[in-house]
């Protein structure tokens, strides 16, 4: 897994992007800690402490408590890639939390975000 840069960047630096982006569209925090917390299983404490202790995206998700066994209904376009056809294992998390922050931004219903 070395060799990408973003696996070492802190999930403590992302996040806030994350919300800034969701709030600048009208959303919120909330909205985005739901949709993360639906990917990964960690709950509100867990992602202060993700944040709290600058962990990195690679150990974010290796500590995730449980990844959702739907996260591979995921699909479309991150950053000019089918984040379904992304090999690594890792930087495909990565992107299908990338995405789901962009589905919370452009306001889509939460019940399609979660793949209800």
């Amino acid at each position: 897994m070395a060799g990408h840069k973003i696996y070492r960047m802190s999930f403590a630096s992302i996040y806030p992007l994350y919300v800034k982006k969701a709030e600048r569209k009208g959303h919120t925090q909330d909205e985005v800690d739901q949709v993360i917390a639906w990917l990964t299983g960690y709950d509100d404490a867990g992602l202060a402490e993700a944040v709290a202790d600058e962990r990195t995206l690679e150990e974010f998700f290796a500590q995730a408590p449980a990844m959702n066994p739907h996260s591979g209904l995921i699909t479309g376009v991150i950053c000019g890639v089918r984040v379904e056809e992304i090999e690594e294992p890792l930087m495909q998390q990565i992107r299908w939390m990338d995405k789901l922050v962009d589905e919370v931004a452009r306001g889509k219903r939460m019940s399609s975000i979660l793949r209800a």
